[in-house]
């Protein structure tokens, strides 16, 4: 079932999602060459606890970071280890910070010093294709018109729909109803309504879609070895368009 949240739970919700808007740009000035995924990792956990929250990735289905930091082909879920940048590395983060029982959650992508022409590609189609899904948000709306509209940008544009990995609600839960596609038909899926709160997210490979998950059981690779870039809002469906939580207050 799609929840439909309160205004004091949107409130809530906003707040979680502004302390993951700013861990991402306190994390942003830390990614040059030489530092390690697990320095980010510790960054980024003491800024969330900091601010009033606490890490919601940590522990959850016994993932051991407290945020994602996936690296070039690594599409999601790269576990913070010892791994240092390198100038050129396309480097997604994933943030989630849970506040007073509510989450936030919110992925981007960067670059590490001077991107490739490809990389700089995947970067600006990746990001366009989460706000051309985010255009067709409003009450009344079918989901799948979201998950269309993502896929036939990405498409148009020769990248890669990830297929197995999808977006999602957002509440007292960090995963809830409804599972948001990056990839669909146009007046399918259920009715968008006043109130719901989703996360959408394309992943999008400058080569295949096809993925497959390391040995780790967490790490998720293209098939082909290119690069992946990640970018995802949590927002608040509202009558006459949608509200990005995870943005500036």
């Amino acid at each position: 079932m799609i929840s439909i949240k309160s205004e004091r739970e949107i409130e809530l919700l906003k707040i979680a999602g502004n302390i993951v808007y700013q861990t991402h740009q306190y994390l942003k000035p830390h990614l040059k060459p030489g530092v390690t995924t697990k320095e980010l990792d510790i960054l980024a956990e003491k800024f969330i606890r900091q601010s009033g929250a606490t890490p919601s990735f940590k522990g959850y289905g016994g993932f051991p970071g407290s945020i994602c930091v996936s690296i070039n082909d690594e599409v999601v879920h790269g576990i913070p280890g010892r791994r240092k940048l390198k100038n050129g590395d396309l480097v997604s983060i994933d943030i989630g910070a849970c506040y007073q029982g509510y989450h936030g959650d919110s992925a981007w992508s960067y670059v590490v010093g001077t991107p490739s022409s490809e990389k700089a590609y995947l970067l600006e189609h990746t990001e366009k294709a989460l706000f051309a899904g985010l255009a067709k948000v409003k009450a009344g709306v079918h989901l799948g018109d979201v998950s269309h509209a993502i896929e036939e940008y990405a498409t148009s544009h020769h990248l890669g729909v990830v297929k197995e990995l999808v977006g999602h609600g957002v509440g007292t839960n960090l995963h809830e109803e409804p599972e948001v596609p990056n990839y669909g038909k146009a007046g399918s899926g259920p009715i968008l309504k006043d109130g719901m709160v989703i996360a959408i997210e394309p992943m999008l490979n400058l080569g295949v879609a096809d993925i497959y998950e390391l040995e780790d059981d967490w790490t998720i690779i293209t098939a082909d070895g290119k690069p992946s870039a990640h970018f995802e809002h949590t927002i608040v469906v509202r009558c006459d368009g949608y509200q990005i939580l995870t943005g500036e207050e």
